[in-house]
């Protein structure tokens, strides 16, 4: 059975995207090649800075809707919690 995550993709500004995906890897290639429009696309949220895994798509999707419903300032302080200096969590995995 796949596995399913809720992500964070952001940009130079820190501009939080959340979503969930079947295929994390999958996802931030298309995310990085602009391959849909919309936020990510017109933004340029290219950096993957935070993701949690779960095992089936109904308590991801309920992540994900809890995240979004966040404000600004605790999404932060998610993020920094496992990553304090916003790296790109997939910067090595499409060289």
């Amino acid at each position: 059975m796949a596995d399913f995550h809720v992500y964070i993709m952001t940009n130079a500004t820190r501009s939080p995207y959340i979503g969930v995906t079947n295929n994390l890897e999958r996802r931030v290639w298309e995310h990085r090649q602009k391959q849909r429009m919309g936020f990510t696309r017109r933004f340029n949220l290219t950096m993957l800075v935070y993701s949690e895994q779960y095992p089936n798509p109904i308590d991801a999707i309920a992540r994900e809707k809890e995240l979004k419903g966040w404000l600004r300032k605790r999404k932060t302080e998610l993020i920094e919690a496992q990553n304090p200096n916003w790296l790109d969590l997939s910067a090595d995995w499409f060289q």
